[in-house]
């Protein structure tokens, strides 16, 4: 980990001293007596001249002062060393000819000095002197950086709590925010399913009357009418037939089926047997040709299972392609798995016919309410019907997925829960609890 202080000083450094006297054979002396201690000794011949090497260096570990200097002694030296904040933590050691002055002991003292070694120099003193006060400084140093590092460290902390109190005010308010957004949405999607419901309601009146009366003047005035008014009657009834179709799917998409749904055991090859009774005339107009394999029981709503179904089965015969009967097939595709969506054993039904097919890309639009990928022109329709089996099947907690290619058909997947007598009957209580018949 690289240091986090320019002024670090690596291990193997020599410590580094300053020896300051105006006599170059003392200062010989002073380089000769330490020249095997691993220590690096600048030189100064004067106050003025230590205290313009202490301006550029600061990375001293320690001073060796003469106190008796021509023009600048070393007290005052001293006194404009430690005038410096940067160079207040360098120890200086006084090396003076009084021997034992009290009163010139105390003034160096007094300046700040560490300690005092007396001319003649004893060497051995000056190298314990030396190197106790090295090790004490390096020690000194080390705890001053480790308080830097501490108070860095510190205040890293704190930027830290105080961001991280900011994220969690700003997610406290996002949550805030989203809840009351889940809320005004809650409120509007009711709202809209009262609106589509009570406006799908209302409008089926003034379309029967219109659908009756445009019967009456088809049937009991074709002498009075012309050819045009009875082709625009004609277009009249067509028109409302179509609305009313769009508005008996609206009512079916808007009602919330997983709240009001009654599950049962549902054997899908009866079920299926009925929608192909009651489509018996569509089926047969179109020539078309629907084939069933076995299919299982299913855990399911009866009303909603037959809506799918019919949906799907009527969808297949409309989309088909020119020149060509449509053929619908249905039929279970794989054997039981076990769904996490229904806590559960769940099949996949298909549903497949060989019309105009789709391009794959749509595969998600083809569910969205009105999205038609056809005018209604083309193919007749309101573009709710595959809405509805999504919906439906989704009831379920299953899935429903789309194949398909463009002139090739298309197959519509089902997940659908699996009827189980054990798991099932035990349950049914619990349903009818919560899904009202």
């Amino acid at each position: 980990m690289e240091s986090l202080f320019d002024d670090d000083i690596p291990q193997k450094t020599p410590a580094k001293i300053l020896a300051v006297d105006d006599r170059e054979d003392n200062l010989l002396s002073i380089e000769t007596i330490l020249e095997n201690e691993n220590y690096q000794i600048v030189k100064a011949n004067s106050g003025k001249a230590a205290l313009k090497i202490l301006l550029g260096q600061q990375d001293f570990t320690l001073i060796l002062m003469d106190v008796q200097m021509p023009d600048m002694s070393g007290f005052e030296a001293a006194n404009l060393i430690y005038q410096r904040e940067k160079l207040k933590h360098i120890p200086i050691i006084f090396i003076t000819a009084h021997n034992h002055n009290e009163e010139h002991v105390f003034e160096g003292y007094k300046l700040g000095a560490v300690d005092y070694i007396y001319k003649p120099i004893n060497p051995n003193l000056l190298r314990f002197k030396v190197g106790v006060f090295t090790e004490m400084y390096l020690k000194n140093y080390q705890l001053r950086m480790q308080e830097r590092r501490l108070k860095q460290m510190n205040a890293f902390l704190e930027r830290e709590v105080e961001e991280r109190k900011s994220s969690e005010e700003k997610v406290r308010l996002l949550n805030q925010q989203l809840l009351a957004n889940n809320e005004n949405l809650k409120m509007t999607i009711e709202e809209l399913d009262r609106f589509a419901y009570v406006a799908s309601h209302d409008l089926q009146e003034p379309l029967r009357k219109i659908l009756l009366l445009s019967d009456k003047l088809l049937n009991h005035s074709n002498d009075a009418m012309s050819d045009d008014v009875k082709a625009y009657t004609s277009k009249i009834m067509k028109a409302s037939q179509r609305m009313q179709k769009l508005i008996k799917d609206l009512l079916i998409f808007s009602r919330k089926e997983n709240d009001t749904s009654y599950f049962e055991a549902i054997d899908l090859n009866e079920l299926v047997a009925g929608v192909l009774s009651d489509m018996e005339f569509e089926i047969e107009g179109k020539g078309a040709t629907v084939r069933v394999d076995k299919l299982p029981t299913v855990w399911a709503n009866h009303s909603q299972m037959r809506q799918l179904f019919q949906n799907l089965i009527s969808n297949g015969i409309k989309f088909h392609k020119p020149q060509t009967l449509p053929i619908v097939s249905i039929y279970c595709e794989s054997k039981p798995v076990t769904s996490e969506h229904n806590a559960g054993l769940e099949c996949c039904v298909v549903v497949e016919d060989n019309g105009i097919g789709f391009d794959q890309k749509y595969e998600d639009d083809i569910f969205v309410v009105f999205k038609r990928l056809h005018s209604y022109h083309e193919y007749e329709g309101t573009g709710v019907g595959l809405a509805i089996c999504k919906k439906i099947v989704e009831a379920h907690n299953g899935r429903i997925i789309a194949k398909g290619k463009p002139l090739e058909g298309a197959r519509f997947y089902l997940s659908l829960p699996l009827y189980h007598p054990k798991k099932n009957s035990s349950n049914v209580s619990a349903a009818e609890s919560t899904l009202e018949p």
